[in-house]
């Protein structure tokens, strides 16, 4: 076949621009990538946030700068995420909150409205009291939390954060009105700590890495961890089944994402780097010295997993009467 000489340059051309498309995305990426979190400096989100930046630098050979968009919850920092541009330049460390902004009606936003990359983290949620409080054990903070409705005072994250649904969940398992602990919203585990260790709230949940410099240090002590065995990080933290004798397995989990719409050769280029980042012994040492816990899910395994977080918060929310 062949073709007039206008419509051979016009094709011609459509080829180039097409092929040098094709290699400038086949070189993602080409600048610094921002990763936002949104949670505070400190906190447990930011600790796994900057080890990932650090091995993503190495395997994508671009910086990875890390940026706390803190406020509302959570809500500011993941809606940045899902307003970026779907470039892959602009990415994201969403956290379980994501699962449940709309059920509680704070925000619209959701998990659809990120691509995801890869779950690299779950963490069981654990219940901190001040080591001055006197609460040696967790049947007898529970019991004083039964004896006295409304005279004592929970923090650590939002209202409706996955901290506080597995908190509030334990209570009510326990057949306590998780209203009847007032909570006292802070931006995440770091400040809520502080205020514990102030003597300004009564009980803090936090994973046990963010808790375990106020425990050294001798003003915070664990009670209980909301996993189904102690981890291997904390042996002597006892779980929250060990007693009660009911289990109770809570917590809150970490991965990396995009906004909708994110390139899927980028989202495969980012798959594979997160992967190699997430098998490394300095990523596993890190996580698995500080207690966090590991687990791995590709793009679309995460995706389900948060469309199961999503349904199952949506029926904890309801039945605890957290919709606004």
């Amino acid at each position: 076949m062949t073709f007039p000489k206008t419509s051979l340059a016009l094709t011609t051309g459509l080829l180039a621009f097409a092929l040098s498309a094709g290699a400038a995305q086949a070189d993602y990426p080409e600048k610094p990538i921002q990763l936002i979190v949104p949670w505070s400096a400190g906190g447990g989100t930011d600790a796994v946030a900057r080890q990932l930046a650090s091995g993503l630098e190495k395997e994508l050979g671009q910086q990875v700068n890390v940026v706390n968009r803190t406020g509302g919850a959570g809500v500011v920092g993941h809606t940045a995420m899902t307003m970026a541009k779907p470039d892959g330049y602009t990415l994201g460390l969403p956290t379980a909150e994501i699962t449940t902004y709309r059920h509680i009606g704070t925000s619209p936003i959701s998990y659809e409205d990120l691509t995801p990359v890869a779950l690299v983290n779950l963490d069981a949620a654990a219940f901190n009291v001040s080591a001055d409080s006197g609460w040696d054990n967790l049947d007898a903070a529970l019991a004083d939390i039964k004896a006295n409705p409304d005279q004592y005072t929970v923090s650590g994250s939002a209202p409706g954060a996955a901290y506080h649904l597995a908190f509030a969940g334990f209570l009510n398992q326990q057949g306590i009105d998780p209203n009847s602990v007032a909570l006292v919203p802070s931006e995440g585990a770091a400040p809520g700590l502080q205020e514990l260790a102030a003597g300004g709230v009564d009980f803090v949940f936090s994973s046990l890495p963010e808790s375990e410099s106020m425990r050294q240090a001798g003003r915070v002590d664990t009670l209980a961890v909301f996993a189904d065995e102690r981890l291997d990080a904390f042996p002597d933290i006892p779980t929250a089944e060990e007693q009660t004798g009911e289990p109770w397995a809570a917590g809150t989990w970490r991965g990396l994402a995009g906004p909708e719409g994110l390139p899927e050769d980028v989202v495969t280029t980012l798959a594979e780097a997160t992967q190699k980042v997430y098998e490394s012994e300095e990523f596993q040492t890190f996580m698995t010295q500080r207690g966090f816990g590991i687990e791995w899910r590709g793009p679309e395994e995460f995706r389900q997993f948060m469309a199961e977080a999503d349904k199952n918060n949506k029926e904890i929310i309801d039945k605890l009467g957290l919709a606004q």
